[in-house]
């Protein structure tokens, strides 16, 4: 049996990214010690790693959830899966990697690219991503958000960024201090130039930061945790905000 800091250190994860696992039912540890260790069996690491192959391919956390819980999951078929889509992934990133050194052949005399060889190994033109938002949202919401997005430039980035980094700076605070609501604030207004978020859209956006790999690995660039603040954060300011309507 294995304590959950060595489990965490075996992985390559933090314990309270172990701790939010066993919260939201996606890896519950084999036993727990009457003084309240987590102890994890060869099981649960057979099961993590199957966690974090899903996690490399960008799943959600939901979605691998309901994936290892349904009756049909059968490890073997899920491994195999796992193969032929980091193939795929290396496929791409080789190209990518081959246009990486032409170019730089290309930057320092020893060849000359042609306009097709400069683009080789990229591909836009299907986001796997966009169908999923418009499912969640709605097509008005994400084609708002697209529209935007184009619109965005360097300054309306960095101020995104330097509020991440604010929100980053009040992470180890209660969520619900007046730090930390502040700046949970200042968030929330920046959000309504994407549209109209009621409260209630607030408090899912946030669970989704947690819900959603992707997200939470973005988030986390600045701090550890950042993601899992910023939800309980924004549910406490969603509460705050349906209280006063």
């Amino acid at each position: 049996m294995f304590k959950v800091k060595e489990v965490a250190e075996l992985a390559g994860i933090s314990v309270r990214t172990l701790h939010h696992y066993d919260e939201i039912g996606l890896l519950h540890p084999e036993e727990a010690t009457e003084s309240g260790y987590r102890l994890y069996s060869d099981r649960n690491l057979a099961a993590l790693q199957q966690i974090l192959f899903f996690r490399e391919l960008g799943f959600p956390l939901k979605q691998i959830k309901s994936i290892l819980q349904d009756p049909g999951y059968r490890a073997a078929e899920a491994l195999q899966m796992h193969r032929e889509m980091l193939l795929e992934k290396r496929r791409r990133l080789d190209a990518l990697i081959r246009n990486v050194e032409m170019t730089i052949q290309d930057a320092e005399g020893e060849r000359t690219m042609s306009g097709k060889e400069r683009f080789e190994g990229f591909n836009f033109s299907h986001n796997p991503y966009e169908q999923e938002a418009r499912e969640r949202w709605g097509d008005e919401a994400v084609d708002r958000a697209n529209e935007y997005a184009k619109g965005m430039g360097k300054h309306d980035q960095e101020a995104f960024n330097d509020l991440y980094r604010k929100l980053a700076s009040v992470r180890h605070l209660q969520p619900d201090s007046d730090e930390a609501q502040e700046a949970v604030g200042e968030w929330y207004r920046m959000l309504q130039r994407f549209g109209s978020y009621s409260p209630e859209m607030f408090r899912g956006l946030g669970q989704m930061y947690i819900d959603d790999e992707r997200f939470t690995r973005n988030i986390d660039q600045f701090g550890e945790g950042l993601a899992l603040f910023m939800r309980d954060a924004m549910a406490v300011y969603a509460d705050r905000a349906a209280d006063n309507d």
